[in-house]
């Protein structure tokens, strides 16, 4: 490879690695799963996924599971997920597969994070289950779950349908799920139903908002591998449109089954070049950045908005981000830490109803509030490359998602 390209690597996918982690522990007999995140958020689902029968151990190539084939045990009914959102939605559904009393439940953040209409749906099924206020801790008296058909309307968050539909094949009644409204982020739905069926499991998509998962194909242990992180990814592709380096990104491809992978086109209409492999992606830019107003709708890639709101901090024109209110209930208030933050560093940001609005500018040295986020953490340390004197607190973060990432960062 040329010296004047920069090669970094990404974990495996946290969402690809948390859905075939709940799979194979359902599933009957043994499953490899190769190229797994490991990283706090996967550790805590582990944990939980352990407490109720599966046995999951560390191997070289990824984890060894050998699951449950649907028997959910009750070693420990207090279960702690930290501050991981996806495993709490899904463990809220899959603990009422089993039998007894459970409680689920995080640190504070996770605490205040919305369950509701999920909790609702499940009592809707006679489910004895509750939550406070809306938010976790979690109580389940579970007798098994029957199925049956469930509607959900203008949900903030697709992880609800997701949690049903793994569970799914291991209902009474089977699934069968009707959505109406405002669906947000439902390219993760998609990566549901594409592990779901990789493990074997009966799933049919009728129409744009309409599945049903039978019961008569539960899921089979098999080896499965897990592609690289497209989110994480998007900070690297950030770097190379910021810094005019060239930068290769092993570990993903252009056609990823994840829905961030389209930050891609974005770059591309802002004027980066991009190319690929079937396991890089390269992007660099020779002039630039577009300039102007414009308006981008991330409802199908929230976990974006970040990354696209520091590129917009270092473009000319006006960045209106919309369609994204949810991310209000994210690992923190992502909107308004963003626009707080952007304005730390000397850039005017404020927040929409539904987003952020952003102009572009010079921006200025300044320490970075992470807000125990991740992604906010990740996003201001590429802009640190651009602003000397940057400065971003509580680094450890990162290891939610990505434990590697300054270490990838400093080749850069």
């Amino acid at each position: 490879m040329q010296d004047n390209v920069a090669a970094v690597y990404v974990p495996g996918s946290k969402s690809l690695t948390q859905r075939a982690l709940i799979a194979a522990a359902l599933a009957q007999g043994p499953s490899l799963i190769r190229h797994a995140l490991v990283a706090e958020d996967t550790g805590h689902l582990m944990a939980g996924l352990q407490e109720l029968g599966a046995r999951i151990e560390p191997v070289a190539e990824g984890f060894a599971v050998v699951g449950t084939g649907g028997v959910i045990t009750n070693k420990c009914h207090k279960i702690f997920l930290g501050n991981n959102g996806t495993a709490l939605r899904f463990l809220t559904a899959l603990v009422c597969l089993g039998r007894g009393r459970y409680v689920l439940t995080g640190e504070e953040r996770l605490c205040e994070r919305p369950v509701g209409p999920l909790v609702s749906t499940l009592q809707e099924m006679g489910v004895a289950i509750s939550c406070r206020n809306n938010c976790p801790p979690v109580e389940v008296t579970a007798n098994g779950l029957k199925g049956g058909r469930i509607t959900l309307t203008d949900i903030e968050s697709s992880q609800y349908v997701s949690a049903l539909l793994l569970c799914g094949p291991y209902t009474a009644k089977g699934i069968e799920l009707t959505l109406e409204g405002n669906i947000v982020s439902t390219p993760y739905i998609d990566l549901t139903i594409g592990v779901m069926s990789d493990f074997g499991a009966n799933i049919i998509r009728t129409g744009n908002r309409h599945y049903l998962v039978g019961t008569q194909h539960i899921y089979s242990g098999r080896d499965y591998y897990v592609e690289g992180d497209a989110s994480s990814a998007s900070y690297f592709f950030l770097a190379a449109a910021l810094t005019k380096k060239r930068i290769r990104v092993h570990g993903v491809k252009r056609e990823s089954v994840q829905g961030d992978i389209r930050l891609l086109t974005i770059l591309e209409k802002l004027g980066c070049r991009i190319t690929g492999g079937e396991t890089w992606v390269e992007v660099s830019r020779r002039q630039d950045l577009a300039s102007g107003d414009m308006i981008f709708d991330m409802g199908d890639m929230p976990d974006m908005v970040p990354t696209l709101g520091v590129l917009a901090a270092f473009r000319k024109g006006r960045t209106m981000i919309v369609n994204v209110a949810h991310l209000r209930i994210k690992e923190s208030n992502r909107l308004a830490a963003m626009a707080t933050e952007l304005n730390r560093i000397g850039i005017h940001a404020s927040e929409l109803p539904d987003g952020l609005v952003i102009e572009g500018g010079i921006t200025r040295p300044a320490a970075i509030e992470t807000y125990n986020d991740h992604r906010i953490a990740m996003s201001f340390a590429v802009a640190g490359l651009m602003t000397p004197g940057l400065s971003i607190a509580d680094k450890k973060c990162v290891d939610k998602s990505f434990p590697g990432f300054w270490q990838e960062l400093k080749k850069i």
